[in-house]
């Protein structure tokens, strides 16, 4: 059998037209820490960045007060 007389593989993923049933179309979900579409930062990436923004403050915050009333005496 020459190279001319063989048939070319078909991927087996192609649904074939003669089943009569096409595959859904798929909707593209978000994985985590994946970009949102416009560039934006990841949606619990700016959450946590928030959350370790303010108790990074709080407690910052708490030390100089601590460091104030001890060193007035």
């Amino acid at each position: 059998m020459t190279a001319a007389q063989t048939p070319e593989p078909q991927p087996p993923s192609s649904p074939s037209p003669a089943s009569g049933q096409a595959r859904p179309q798929r909707t593209r979900r978000e994985q985590p820490g994946e970009e949102r579409g416009d560039g934006r930062f990841p949606r619990g990436l700016a959450l946590r960045l928030f959350v370790y923004v303010v108790a990074g403050h709080l407690l910052a915050g708490f030390l100089f007060l601590l460091f104030e009333l001890g060193g007035s005496r």
